[in-house]
């Protein structure tokens, strides 16, 4: 019954690892007034749900590039009835956001996943890929941002910013979920030692490095901030993530409080929502659905004093 209900969620391969599904809308946003879907203010639209890590990248990045005024948000909440994400209010005649895939593609049978990157113009979606969202997000919309000079993805780094996201992507992004939908012990033994591995190495180049790649934030530590913030309250309980807590880790723990306390980082993070959608809707993980108390994550407010690095 427990691998039934596992499949519906997590699809597997016949060793128990679970195989993310990739993304299927992927057009881009481009500043060229000539392209299919040309940078404007007003016209794109965001769907996001507030505990997932990878609509939370779209949300920081929106958020860090001034870009409120130019692109509006939707927040979906998940439903364990349902089946999936649905709308607090009816949006376009939809009630869920599957119903809204339908809507920009009849006939859809994929997964309706956040983030979602929607043309107002055309009632379609341009983007469901959170690492391409944030790409265009960072360059794409500079004319109508209030931070246009703001680069996460500068040339230079782009060979060790891509080197850096592959990495975290595997072991650590989706790494947590590959330790909490293993549906055999060796492909959690697999998950975790090549987690914990990967969370060591950054922890080590944090030891001389204020980020990931030297002393200015990038799309890379974004990336992984959206996993970091997420791991004590949910990824170490309830999908046995164990050996250590972030907080634990020295340079990890105050990395983590250096990017929350950005300016307007901490506006975009919802710790409530993460341990209700986690905790409340993974019914074969928990399925009591009774929602932890803790931790208490007060420490992020504290100093960090990463910028006595670099």
């Amino acid at each position: 019954m427990w691998q039934t209900m596992m499949s519906k969620i997590a699809p597997r391969n016949k060793s128990g690892e679970y195989l993310r599904p990739s993304s299927q809308f992927r057009n881009s946003i481009s500043a060229q007034t000539n392209s299919l879907y040309p940078a404007a203010t007003g016209r794109y639209h965001l769907y996001v749900g507030l505990s997932c890590p990878w609509a939370h990248r779209t949300l920081i990045l929106r958020t860090l590039k001034g870009l409120e005024d130019a692109i509006s948000v939707t927040v979906v909440v998940p439903s364990a009835i349902a089946g999936g994400w649905i709308f607090d209010e009816p949006e376009l005649d939809c009630a869920s956001l599957a119903q809204l895939y339908q809507l920009a593609q009849p006939g859809y049978s994929g997964r309706a996943t956040v983030p979602v990157l929607w043309d107002k113009q055309t009632n379609t979606i341009v983007n469901n890929e959170s690492s391409e969202i944030i790409v265009m997000l960072n360059s794409e919309f500079n004319e109508f941002a209030g931070n246009p000079t703001l680069n996460l993805y500068p040339e230079a780094l782009k060979e060790k910013i891509d080197s850096w996201n592959e990495k975290v992507y595997h072991s650590v992004n989706n790494g947590v979920y590959r330790c909490g939908f293993a549906q055999t012990q060796q492909a959690y033994n697999l998950a975790i030692d090549e987690l914990f591995t990967t969370l060591d190495e950054i922890e080590a180049v944090l030891d001389t490095n204020r980020y990931l790649c030297g002393n200015n934030l990038t799309l890379a530590d974004v990336r992984l901030f959206t996993t970091l913030f997420r791991f004590d309250v949910a990824y170490y309980g309830i999908f046995k993530c164990n050996r250590r807590r972030i907080q634990d880790y020295p340079n990890l723990g105050a990395y983590l409080r250096d990017i929350y306390q950005l300016p307007g980082v901490a506006d975009t993070c919802n710790l409530e929502s993460v341990k209700q959608d986690y905790y409340g809707n993974l019914f074969p993980l928990n399925p009591g659905g009774i929602i932890p108390s803790g931790p208490d994550m007060s420490y992020l407010l504290t100093p960090h004093d990463r910028d006595r690095i670099g």
